[in-house]
């Protein structure tokens, strides 16, 4: 029961952070640290099916959008959304090892949430916001798709640094908010794939009902975090989300630094160590 419990909490986390403008990959490593979660139990596997759930809330609000893009898919959505994916491809491939490490990292992850504080205050400091969807170029999706690939390190919200990009670009705030979450589909996808194949390739070491009950709680509340964004985004700044990952990425640091309670070390740059 406890661990059905704590895949319910991973699957609200992954749910609700995945769409706000905080990391949901920093968040369940930061709740799998709080809380003594199984690193091997709820790993690697398990976060990506837990991406997979958040992939269906995103259909689900997005569907004229995707809706109209299988429709007619040679336009020229299809074509920026292309662009912007790339970086975070080769940054998922060329990573991934990488990105392991570094997770146990507590300097890396409270830094990563600094990063992720400065993007989300700066960004906003953009003053001509006329640009849609529509009349961007290619050359704004290659940025926004950069921001993307940054954005596989933990700490660092894809969200947060897409929308972020855009709105430097001269993006119109929701044109930002909607473009960041359309292109989150196809990483996300890909992920949740290569998730799949880990699946099948070791069902014995997937714990079925975990989950089931992680990909419900990130699905569902999933949703919910993507019609607040849009709606928040609409009429508010992002500095409460600027102003919150300033702060946890401090404690992160305060913990690694001087406390040393849930990260002991500091720096990693690579799987080995």
């Amino acid at each position: 029961m406890l661990k059905i419990l704590q895949s319910i909490i991973l699957g609200l986390v992954q749910g609700l952070t995945e769409f706000l403008p905080v990391s949901s990959s920093g968040h369940l490593i930061v709740f799998k640290k709080l809380f003594g979660i199984d690193q091997e139990q709820f790993g690697l596997t398990f976060d990506i099916a837990l991406h997979f759930a958040t992939l269906i809330a995103v259909f689900i609000v997005f569907r004229s959008d995707i809706y109209a893009i299988l429709r007619k898919p040679v336009q020229k959505l299809t074509g920026l959304l292309i662009v912007a994916t790339v970086p975070a491809v080769i940054a998922g491939l060329f990573l991934d090892d990488f990105i392991e490490g570094i997770s146990q990292s507590g300097g890396f992850l409270g830094i990563a949430f600094l990063i992720t504080a400065a993007v989300l205050f700066f960004s906003q400091r953009a003053k001509k916001r006329a640009k849609t969807i529509e009349n961007m170029s290619y050359a704004d999706a290659a940025v926004i798709g950069i921001a993307q690939g940054i954005a596989v390190m933990p700490g660092i919200s894809r969200s947060g640094s897409t929308a972020g990009a855009g709105l430097s670009l001269g993006m119109e705030k929701e044109d930002s908010l909607r473009f960041a979450f359309l292109m989150s589909i196809p990483v996300i996808f890909g992920s949740a794939v290569l998730g799949v194949k880990d699946m099948i390739s070791e069902p014995a070491s997937v714990e079925w009902g975990l989950v089931l009950a992680g990909m419900a709680a990130a699905g569902i509340s999933g949703y919910f975090a993507v019609r607040f964004m849009l709606g928040f985004f609409k009429k508010r700044s992002l500095n409460v989300f600027a102003a919150y990952t300033g702060l946890l990425g401090m404690a992160i640091l305060a913990d690694q630094l001087i406390f040393r309670r849930f990260f002991d070390i500091f720096l990693v740059f690579g799987s080995n160590g």
